[in-house]
């Protein structure tokens, strides 16, 4: 049997999708249009925060919202290692040093306990990551007095506490690129907060400085999510949940068809409900068991091989070991994890896993 790694299809809404950009095009509005205050407003009710702010995708928001939030030169940030590249990447583009952090060997996200001791005079922010889908302890790292804003790129529609991921610390972002939860036809993202002062910032940061397209206040960015993105997004938006609760029934596949006897699944933090934006587990021979699944027609390969501090541009930033970080980098592998994702294909996935173990 067949399965890809990400077992995901908009096919389904493509006539659908096709008729909200033919709108669009006929209304003529094509950048910070009644589309895009719509979706705002819609999102922003779907998480329970006060603002959400379009931008041009993930990357941008975290780097705006780390500049609303006061962010800049001479300034340290605190995050995990272990994430993808622009996580550090938008640190150092607001002008700021990225403070390497471990990460919990079971969730692979941060913990107060793995932040606490990098906080210090020059530190104003932290970014935890929700890996994969889960969701980092945040109410635990704002009692350590630091802003804290989520990279919630992977997590859109996950909750902790019962309070959605994107409404839990003092902003947060989103990414909307094609293979998120949440996913648009192109490039998109967001910023999120309760923050009137922050979430004005980050609109006047978004359109080169400027709310009036006259007056300059800063130097900022072009970087809008356009109507066609935002016009899809209002069209995929109620689909969320529903998709989500598919992750997580094709994670319990897994667990009944008996993943856990060949890999070991990364844990959810306590009182997450977590979304899947992939599945991912820990191997000792993670790169020879994606191998082998390949020849078999299944989807599956390491993520983060090599983590932030390690990568070139980066290891200016790097300072203390990572042992944590180091060791799930080694052996975590990605499974095809989706809404389509059925428990027949799960059951497959993991009788491949055992055929590979008899082999």
């Amino acid at each position: 049997m067949q399965v890809p790694l990400f077992a995901t299809s908009l096919a389904p809404y493509h006539e659908r999708i096709a008729e909200r950009v033919a709108e669009v095009t006929a209304s003529g509005r094509y950048i910070l249009g009644p589309e895009l205050d719509a979706f705002e407003r819609e999102f922003a009710e779907y998480l329970g925060v006060g603002h959400v702010i379009g931008v041009g995708n993930g990357t941008d928001a975290l780097t705006i919202a780390l500049r609303a939030l006061g962010v800049g030169p001479g300034d340290e940030v605190v995050c995990p290692s272990l994430t993808f590249y622009a996580t550090a990447e938008a640190i150092v583009n607001a002008g700021a040093r990225p403070v390497f952090c471990d990460v919990d060997p079971e969730t692979a996200c941060v913990t107060a306990e793995t932040v606490r001791p990098l906080v210090g005079e020059r530190t104003k922010a932290i970014v935890p990551v929700h890996l994969f889908g889960n969701v980092a302890p945040v109410p635990e790292l704002r009692d350590l007095g630091v802003p804290v804003l989520e990279d919630a790129a992977q997590a859109a529609g996950a909750t902790l506490g019962g309070a959605r991921a994107g409404a839990l610390g003092d902003a947060a972002t989103f990414s909307f690129f094609p293979s998120k939860n949440l996913p648009c036809i192109g490039d998109g993202g967001a910023v999120t907060t309760n923050s009137d002062e922050v979430a004005e910032r980050a609109r006047t940061l978004r359109f080169h400085g400027s709310r009036d397209k006259k007056t300059h206040t800063e130097v900022g960015y072009n970087s809008r999510l356009d109507s066609v993105q935002a016009a899809v997004l209002r069209l995929l938006l109620p689909e969320l949940d529903g998709w989500n609760e598919r992750r997580r029934a094709a994670a319990e596949a897994y667990e009944r068809a008996g993943i856990g006897e060949f890999v070991t699944p990364l844990r959810p933090v306590e009182g997450a409900e977590h979304v899947y934006h992939l599945y991912v587990a820990r191997s000792d021979d993670a790169d020879d068991l994606a191998a082998a699944l390949s020849e078999r027609g299944i989807g599956a390969r390491g993520y983060y091989r090599t983590p932030c501090h390690r990568q070139a541009p980066m290891r200016e930033y790097a300072s203390g070991d990572l042992p944590a970080t180091d060791e799930l980098a080694r052996t975590i592998i990605a499974l095809p994890m989706g809404p389509e994702l059925g428990a027949d294909q799960a059951a497959a996935v993991v009788a491949a896993c055992g055929a590979r173990a008899a082999a």
